[in-house]
C-alpha cells in the first residue's frame, strides 16, 4: 500500500468549487453553496427521542443474545 497523503485545504476547496462550476454552472454553484444546512438536534433531545420509541426487550435481545 502507498502511504496516504492529505491535500491542503485550499487546494481541496478550489478543486471542489471548480468542479461545481463545471458541472452545475455559476448560478447553481452559488445556489448549492448557499443552501441552508439542516439544524442538528441537540444530542440529549435526540437520545430522548430514540428512547421514547425503543422496545427495551427487543433491544436487549439483539444486543445480549448468544
Amino acid at each position: 500500500m502507498r502511504p496516504m497523503k492529505y491535500l491542503y485545504d485550499e487546494f481541496i476547496i478550489k478543486k471542489a468549487i471548480d468542479t461545481l462550476m463545471k458541472e452545475l454552472g455559476p448560478a447553481e454553484k452559488v445556489r448549492f453553496i448557499t443552501m441552508p444546512r439542516k439544524k442538528r438536534m441537540e444530542s440529549v433531545k435526540r437520545h430522548g427521542g430514540w428512547q421514547k420509541y425503543l422496545d427495551k426487550d427487543h433491544f436487549f435481545q439483539e444486543v445480549f443474545a448468544k
